[in-house]
């Protein structure tokens, strides 16, 4: 039995879920020993080759996808935003932390839903967000209620925050821009304009990294970050962009 559409957006966003949960470990793994800009550099050319290549040998890249360029330009630079952002942030926050602040995005991808397509969150939804957010405050906080109360949060969990922005924006500015071009051929220009713009301001980084002297894990970092969390899943966050309601993107 074929599966609908939003059942295959719901399998997108699962698969995608279960993906970037290893970015986290990773990303803090190696956060200390190289630059996040330098890092999120070639994150992004390494994913761009690939998925362009997958884009050219399956449903090819027609001169139809480059009309309105900017719309690249717009989600690349949002995207940039996130990943730097949330390297720079796991240079001090731990994992764990870090990972219950990603939690919080379906809540701030639903504002920003209605903000820009007027989409309506239900009543049964809002009220499951809300205790997602919760859970998340729980465990951003430690379970210490006057730590909450105080927002006593660290400044690598704050710094990851405003990237997470960037990411709920991101989702509802998909759909708002995409005008029929496949995820992957979609993704693509993404990905080259987000490296466009992250080599304009971060290239001197980039060559300043003394790569040679990079411990093993920072490149296993980034072999998985451009190949797993980035190429496969922006191709499957974009494909259930197109499907879902955006309060459900990211969970």
């Amino acid at each position: 039995m074929a599966l609908s559409q939003p059942a295959r957006g719901h399998l997108a966003m699962l698969l995608f879920s279960a993906l970037v949960a290893g970015s986290f470990s990773l990303g803090a793994m190696a956060a200390p020993y190289v630059s996040p800009s330098a890092l999120t550099v070639l994150r992004f050319a390494m994913a761009a080759v690939l998925v362009g290549a997958v884009a050219a040998a399956t449903v090819g890249i027609p001169r139809s996808a480059w009309a309105a360029p900017w719309r690249y330009g717009v989600l690349g630079g949002l995207l940039a935003c996130y990943f730097v952002l949330m390297f720079w942030g796991l240079q001090t926050a731990k994992a764990v932390p870090t990972s219950a602040v990603f939690t919080m995005t379906p809540l701030m991808a639903a504002g920003f839903g209605w903000l820009t397509l007027r989409q309506i969150t239900t009543a049964r939804m809002a009220a499951a967000l809300g205790i997602g957010a919760v859970g998340s405050l729980w465990v951003i906080f430690r379970g210490d209620l006057g730590a909450l109360m105080r927002l006593e949060v660290g400044r690598g969990e704050v710094i990851y925050f405003f990237g997470c922005v960037a990411h709920a924006i991101y989702a509802p500015m998909v759909r708002k821009l995409n005008r029929g071009e496949p995820a992957v051929v979609f993704t693509f220009g993404v990905l080259l304009a987000g490296f466009v713009m992250l080599t304009l301001f971060g290239a001197h980084e980039v060559v300043a990294t003394d790569w040679r002297a990079m411990p093993g894990i920072v490149w296993v970092c980034l072999i998985y970050v451009s190949v797993v969390a980035s190429a496969v899943t922006f191709v499957l966050l974009q494909y259930a962009a197109l499907r879902l309601p955006l309060s459900l993107i990211h969970i």
